[in-house]
């Protein structure tokens, strides 16, 4: 079997997950990025412009934040926040935006496009967009957009034209039906920015490579700051970005734990929930063979959260082909859970976490009082809460 960190191969399989199922039309511009990543990952300008982006414009690194209030609430296993919401945009995606748009740029494009769902990847997007001079057209589920408004102001903002998309649920997976047929129409001046690490190869393995900045940035300071790793990682998983992020340069440490936290909704059993790995079966959406949730007859079932960025019937092929070598565990967490993990975090610490990344500190929550005090959680803060303080402010009925 080969190595997690050898993946995928170079059909962009990761075990019998990933791969390229598109419309003909696609083969020869995905073909082209395939070329031109592989020759500007190995390039020393490139990479040099992309780690002085990061620092000049992103603000990395991101700090390790020990939550030692929250840790001494919970009685248990000291919690530890990567904080990817100190990032210029207040999330982890503008990693992997600065990246594709310096691609981009390189490849000669003069448009972008981009799907979102909780919209800080519309928001990366239209930043990079305009931070290089480019066209941008963000497309957005009008149910999303209803839920997120504060960023699509933000988006239209920066100068990117918002297309809300009306069709199906109205979310995440119907906006990046539409990002696809206008990249079919418009290949010959058009980069599409796909947000997480999901979509035909080579898109799970260049999203990852652009984000695993958030896990060598942890090992370093982990290792400087406390003087071992930590015990385990925890992130949200929705496509999977952020996660694989933090995982994928700890996949040969095999005495760190991973685990991924997918949105359990209103509860597994009541199947308004976004657990793709929890309870779904391979199938094939958006150009890779992943995980879906889906009926008998393959049909795509409509998903719920109260995350917009975890409100996704799939998940990157790599989360998948982690999940079945055991490699990373997946668990669930519901609504309820993540917006006593978002209030927590609040009250405790003065820090206001995005709905996507509270659940993953809900499961450090949950866990942490089972655990030794010396123990050590590394939970992947990917983003925060502004966006979200209308949502939370209905959800439990309190105005403000």
């Amino acid at each position: 079997m080969a190595r997690a960190c050898d993946l995928p191969d170079i059909h962009g399989h990761f075990g019998s997950y990933g791969g390229v199922f598109v419309a003909e039309t696609l083969f020869t511009a995905l073909e082209e990025l395939l070329i031109q990543y592989d020759r500007y990952r190995n390039d020393a300008d490139f990479q040099m412009e992309y780690a002085n982006e990061l620092k000049s414009y992103v603000g990395r690194p991101s700090p390790i934040y020990h939550a030692k209030r929250l840790s001494a609430h919970l009685g248990g296993a000291q919690i530890l926040l990567k904080r990817e919401d100190l990032n210029h945009t207040g999330a982890h995606k503008i990693n992997n935006a600065i990246g594709q748009a310096l691609l981009a740029k390189n490849m000669g494009k003069s448009r972008i496009i981009a799907e979102t769902g909780a919209g800080q990847h519309g928001v990366a997007s239209a930043t990079v967009a305009a931070r290089y001079g480019m066209e941008c057209t963000v497309y957005m589920g009008s149910e999303d957009m209803k839920r997120q408004e504060p960023n699509v102001y933000r988006m239209r903002l920066l100068g990117a034209t918002v297309v809300p998309v009306d069709s199906g649920s109205k979310t995440l997976k119907d906006a990046l039906n539409e990002a696809m047929r206008d990249w079919v129409t418009n290949v010959e001046n058009t980069f599409y920015i796909i947000g997480t690490v999901a979509g035909p190869h080579p898109y799970p393995m260049m999203v990852r490579d652009f984000q695993a900045i958030i896990g060598r940035e942890a090992k370093l300071q982990m290792q400087e700051e406390y003087g071992r790793q930590p015990d385990k990682l925890i992130a949200c998983v929705g496509g999977g970005s952020n996660a694989i992020g933090l995982f994928f340069p700890y996949l040969e440490d095999k005495n760190v734990d991973m685990i991924g936290v997918e949105a359990a909704g209103l509860g597994i059993e009541s199947g308004k929930h976004a657990a793709t790995l929890l309870t779904g079966k391979p199938g094939v959406l958006h150009g890779n063979r992943t995980y879906l949730i889906q009926d008998e007859d393959g049909q795509i079932i409509e998903t719920h959260s109260i995350s917009a960025g975890l409100d996704y019937p799939g998940v990157g092929p790599e989360h998948a082909w982690l999940k079945d070598t055991n490699r990373a565990q997946y668990v669930g967490v519901t609504d309820d859970e993540a917006l006593a993990a978002f209030h927590m975090l609040c009250r405790y610490e003065g820090i206001i976490p995005a709905l996507e990344s509270s659940h993953a500190l809900a499961y450090a929550a949950k866990i942490s009082p089972t655990l030794d005090k010396e123990k050590l959680l590394l939970v992947n803060l990917s983003g925060r809460g502004d966006k979200d303080i209308d949502t939370v402010s209905q959800a439990t009925g309190t105005i403000f």
